[in-house]
């Protein structure tokens, strides 16, 4: 037998459109929530996405860096090494008298070109000389002050003797050079 309030809906048209409409909106309620689920996966993966692309452009970017400071400060050990043959032949060259420049002339004229070639060899690999003069202000970002002596005519902090060049390496100090300076106004 027939539930009454069953054969109300069907002589009822309004009721059972009325009955119709409520599932439906209980459909549409869920098929929301799911919907909103889905949207919120969504952001939250697109979110990571962003997250790993922008980690991997830094990762890249920290990568180029390195490579860049590894090609041009890899060798600073090196460098500062040959530094001193630099030292020791400029030393042989400025210590040879006009007697031993007859006698050995050959010699030194080797001396002089194999220094020619380091010195183009240093420029090619983006070390550069540091040359400060007698006079010129003293440089603690430059210089290193090997001793302080009170010079007449000078003002303090003037260079008053070079001992030995500096040099960069691009952009960095890869040794000072070493001078002496001024103690006193003059």
């Amino acid at each position: 037998m027939a539930d009454p309030n069953e054969n109300d809906f069907l002589d009822d048209p309004e009721a059972a459109e009325a009955e119709a409409y409520a599932s439906e909106m209980e459909e549409i309620d869920e098929g929301d929530l799911a919907l909103e689920e889905i949207i919120e996966e969504r952001d939250k993966y697109k979110d990571r996405l962003m997250r790993a692309l922008a980690d991997a452009e830094n990762a890249r970017k920290r990568s180029d860096k390195d490579r860049r400071e590894a090609e041009n400060y890899g060798g600073s050990k090196l460098a500062r090494d040959i530094l001193s043959v630099h030292d020791n032949m400029k030393r042989a060259l400025e210590a040879a008298t006009e007697e031993q420049r007859t006698v050995s002339g050959p010699l030194l004229e080797g001396i002089e070109l194999t220094m020619r070639e380091l010195r183009s060899v240093f420029k090619k690999h983006g070390i550069t000389p540091i040359s400060p003069e007698v006079g010129d202000k003293f440089d603690p970002k430059l210089h290193q002050a090997m001793f302080e002596a009170p010079v007449p005519d000078t003002k303090a902090g003037d260079i008053i003797q070079v001992a030995a060049e500096g040099f960069m390496l691009h952009d960095r100090l890869l040794r000072p050079a070493q001078v002496g300076v001024s103690s006193m106004a003059g």
